[in-house]
């Protein structure tokens, strides 16, 4: 089935965004040689696929638009420091939606390697209502908006009107659509320069927020051994009785495992726990 010039319309709004953000993402990677920005296309290590996908702890496979690895190559998928969703959507209608869509896809991966407590974020581009704007940031997503204005004033650099609603006739879309699919490549590039240009600032503040995530430094560790013997109970009050009734002693030789608190200079924090030495030695090396 033939796609409707509608649907390709808003997908070459998309794929703009996208494309655009790849620019001031690419520019903070190469100023630091162990970082390594992923986005879909042809890479070795992948082997022949095309598409980022990282699979979280219940096995399911997420594709997504960037992830920046540290100590990743061509040939080596590195270890995942920044998960990076781009959307778009033109009716508040499908916000909420999508929203959920992109938290159903990064949440999983952030629970999944929280050991690395990655950045979370999301591009967004169009009309997004301030709810499914607070559902994403309550979880912890950094948000860069791209308001709709914003979007239709950026193509107007090269005399394409791309304003449209429901009521927009099949036709005009089509018409946008060949505006487009005619433009040079230099003009397109006009376009992606005028929309980072509107955008400037924010931009900035995005990629502050993700440098210093990827660039904290570990400010304090908190390592607890835990000693003792276990006791197994049946019932809550025999665990209540036992608390109560419990005697520290001033020497325990049974060792359980650690707890391991790291606190950065960002203010994020992680928190772990270990049954042998050896796994919180490996864990700890992990930051050093």
């Amino acid at each position: 089935m033939a796609q409707s010039p509608a649907h390709k319309f808003g997908q070459i709004i998309g794929d703009l965004l996208e494309n655009s953000m790849e620019v001031p993402l690419r520019s903070f990677v190469n100023k630091n040689p162990r970082l390594y920005l992923d986005k879909k296309g042809n890479r070795p290590a992948r082997g022949t696929k095309k598409k980022v996908a990282w699979t979280d702890l219940n096995g399911n496979v997420h594709d997504l638009d960037f992830v920046i690895e540290l100590d990743g190559s061509e040939h080596k998928i590195g270890t995942p420091a920044v998960f990076i969703e781009i959307a778009w959507r033109r009716y508040t209608k499908h916000s909420r939606n999508k929203a959920q869509e992109i938290q159903g896809a990064i949440a999983p991966l952030f629970e999944t390697y929280k050991n690395y407590c990655p950045f979370i974020g999301v591009v967004l581009g169009g009309v997004f209502t301030t709810g499914s704007l607070k559902q994403l940031e309550s979880l912890g997503f950094k948000i860069l908006y791209f308001n709709y204005d914003t979007i239709v004033e950026a193509f107007v650099v090269e005399g394409i009107d791309a304003f449209f609603d429901e009521d927009t006739d099949v036709q005009v879309f089509q018409q946008k659509v060949d505006a487009v699919e005619n433009l040079t490549p230099q003009q397109v590039q006009n376009i992606k320069n005028k929309l980072i240009e509107l955008k400037s600032d924010e931009i900035n503040n995005f990629i502050k927020y993700l440098s210093d995530t990827v660039a904290r430094t570990v400010s304090r560790v908190i390592v607890i051994a835990i000693h003792g013997d276990q006791y197994e109970v049946n019932s809550i009050q025999d665990a209540i009785d036992y608390i109560s009734n419990y005697k520290s002693k001033k020497s325990v030789n049974v060792l359980l495992g650690f707890d391991i608190y790291i606190k950065f200079n960002n203010g994020d924090r992680i928190e772990a726990n270990f049954n042998e030495k050896e796994r919180a030695i490996q864990f700890l090396s992990n930051y050093k």
